[in-house]
Formats: C-alpha cells, structure tokens, sequence
C-alpha cells in the first residue's frame, strides 16, 4: 500500500510542474519575446479529396471559440528540429513554447494544415532520435496508444481501431477533415475526465510506428479521434524534409507501451507544449 501512495505523488509532480512553468512563462516580461515573433504558414491539399469509407459513426466536434492560454503535447519527427503537434494547438497563438528541461524553449516557425487537425513545427528544439510515421492503418480492432499530457499529467490511453471517416469540426455544417476513430480502453495510470491536453500527442500501432496525432475525444461514447496518416504526411512533405528516419519499438502490450513512453518523456522526444494568447 504504501509503495502505491509514493507512485501517486510521484505522478503529481510533472502536473506541478506543468503549472509553474506555464505560471512563470505567461506572466513573464513580453519584451524578451519581441525578436522572436511566431511565424504562421497554412498548407491546404484539400482539392481534390479522396473519399474515405463510412463506418457507421458520425462525429461533430464542436467549436472551442477564440483561443485562449492552454497546453497541449507536441513530439520530435526528426532530430534537426522537426516537431508535430494538432494544429488546434498552435491555432490563434501569440506565442508557442515548448517544455526543456527546467524551461520553456520559445518556438518560431509552424505550418498548419487546412485539411486536417495537424501542424509541423520547425527550428525547434534538437531531439535525440524521432518517432516513425507511417501511411498504413491498423487492422479493425487492432490495438493504438495514445500518448500525452491530459490535465497536465503524463498518459497512455489503450484503445481498440475502429475505423476511417470524417469528424465536422466547428459544429454541424463544419469543415469536414479525415479522423481516425478508435474506442477507448484503458488509461495508464486510471484517470477519469476529459482527455484535454492530450492534443498533438502520438498514436501509436502495434508496429510501434506513429499512425495519428491525437484530435480529440468524445466522452460519453469513449471515442478517441486522430488525424489520418495521410494527411500528416502530405503537411510534413509540404513543410519540411525528415533527413533521417526514426527509431521502432514494437508495441506488443501494455506495458510495452508503457516502458516507451518513459524512455520518449526521459528523453525529451515527447513535450508539453504550451500556447500563448496575448
């Protein structure tokens, strides 16, 4: 009993974290800020669009309103720099920072897609190795991990592959962008709410390759939505070029899954991200 109680406050102490740095960076002199604006480019491949097939579950995702000062999670693609991240995240914001160590590294240049909720960040932080991205789906029921910072607190979210299709961002009569859907199984450690701040995090398959960036969530049916491969990979061949390839852990449990994420947050390859609105 009482080794479980230590791991509960451990697991406190990146939320706490989280929300002095997010205290000290918003309320931190703006001056220092000025020669580093956040420059904002759009990508939009929309014309033509493939057809994606129906699997028999329509999802609307409402309207946020304005942004305003939030967090997200963000993860390196390459070492050069090459961060993804949704592009909710990054949409509205006056200034993006990105969590090192101590800190918050501002960053500078992103590139937002039109067609999906995804967006590249460039000339960020250096990263020890990146994560794979892949254009091929997971087999109906396959298992996904869901990687991030919901609340603040670091995450996995097991799920099961249902299948491709289409989410109406910004309510009925919305853009229509291509999701993936999965069904929500487990939470490492077991959490209850909102998956808010997982935003912009990996999905992984089994293979260990990353076949989503995380978009939202819909409580009460327990779905997680995810960006389609596809259309990451057009952003990221628009934007930027990943000069080498990443590294594959296979992903065969849970607890595979688990042992990752550790290594991804020891090493700085996964992020809380962090937008500013001023």
């Amino acid at each position: 009993m009482s080794k479980q109680r230590t791991t509960n406050r451990r697991g406190c102490l990146p939320w706490i974290l989280g929300i002095v740095l997010l205290w000290v960076w918003f309320s931190g002199d703006t001056e220092q800020w000025q020669d580093t604006p956040l420059r904002v480019e759009q990508f939009d491949p929309r014309n033509p669009r493939r057809p994606m097939p129906e699997i028999g579950e329509s999802f609307v995702i409402a309207d946020p309103g304005p942004q305003q000062d939030s967090q997200g999670t963000a993860f390196a693609v390459d070492r050069d720099g090459t961060w993804l991240t949704a592009q909710h995240v990054t949409n509205g914001c006056d200034r993006l920072g990105l969590v090192s160590g101590g800190g918050i590294d501002a960053l500078v240049d992103v590139v937002q897609s039109v067609e999906a909720d995804v967006s590249v960040i460039r000339q960020g932080p250096q990263a020890q190795f990146a994560l794979v991205l892949t254009e091929n789906l997971p087999a109906s029921g396959n298992t996904g991990y869901h990687m991030g910072f919901p609340g603040g607190e670091p995450s996995v979210v097991v799920s099961r592959y249902i299948g491709q299709t289409y989410a109406q961002r910004g309510g009925p009569g919305g853009v229509a962008e291509p999701i993936l859907a999965w069904a929500e199984g487990t939470r490492f450690p077991t959490a209850d709410g909102p998956l808010g701040g997982i935003s912009g995090g990996p999905t992984f398959d089994q293979q260990g390759r990353v076949v989503g960036v995380n978009a939202a969530s819909t409580p009460r049916r327990g779905r997680v939505l995810t960006t389609d491969p596809m259309a990451i990979l057009r952003l990221v061949d628009a934007s930027t070029v990943i000069a080498e390839p990443g590294e594959v852990t296979s992903l065969a449990t849970p607890a595979s899954a688990i042992a990752l994420f550790r290594v991804l947050l020891d090493r700085g390859i996964i992020r809380q991200v962090y937008c500013d609105v001023r």
